[in-house]
């Protein structure tokens, strides 16, 4: 499918109530567990969120769109959540996050997109030079791999519980080297 923003937007709207609605409320061995170390749980996945929604989508859609291009986009650090939310709540970052992600809604809905601007470009730093069409449906997808990998994590902790059904959840499949050094 190619890139279309009436259907981006469709998505990027309900990730904050999908969220809302998956988490809020669940016993907090759900939030805080990984799948091994060095590995996130479905809190550190919202608060990344969080810091994507400040620093990654919009403020470099707005260096493309004032045609900035020898201005290379800022990095952005993936891993600054695991310092700047410790001590905090999910429903607070939870809340953050609907703020945050309205008030770039409205910054995309009002941005006047058309093929011509969807086809400048900036530069990332690592990537390189991309078109403002990538970096919106890398932003979908993301959002997408955030709920995937949440909702993966979760299920990780029932791994031992499920016995032969694992053969039919693939979901537990991709970790299968991990587990076999774990202890049991």
């Amino acid at each position: 499918m190619k890139f279309n923003l009436k259907k981006s937007i469709q998505v990027l709207e309900r990730s904050p109530k999908v969220l809302e609605h998956f988490l809020l409320g669940l016993d907090e061995s759900w939030i805080q567990n990984n799948e091994g170390p060095k590995t996130w749980n479905p809190f550190d996945m919202v608060g990344h969120l969080v810091h994507l929604e400040k620093n990654e989508w919009i403020p470099r859609m707005r260096i493309i769109l004032e045609q900035r291009a020898n201005y290379p986009f800022p990095p952005v650090d993936r891993y600054a959540m695991l310092v700047v939310n410790k001590g905090r709540k999910l429903r607070d970052l939870l809340i953050q996050f609907k703020q945050l992600r309205g008030a770039n809604m409205l910054a995309l809905k009002t941005a006047k997109l058309n093929d011509r601007r969807l086809d400048l470009w900036g530069v990332h730093p690592e990537f390189g030079q991309i078109t403002l069409r990538q970096l919106l449906s890398a932003w979908v997808v993301s959002d997408l791999d955030h709920l995937a990998q949440i909702s993966r994590v979760m299920a990780w902790q029932y791994r031992h519980e499920v016995g032969p059904y694992e053969t039919r959840l693939p979901i537990l499949d991709w970790k299968a080297e991990i587990e076999q050094g774990e202890e049991k």
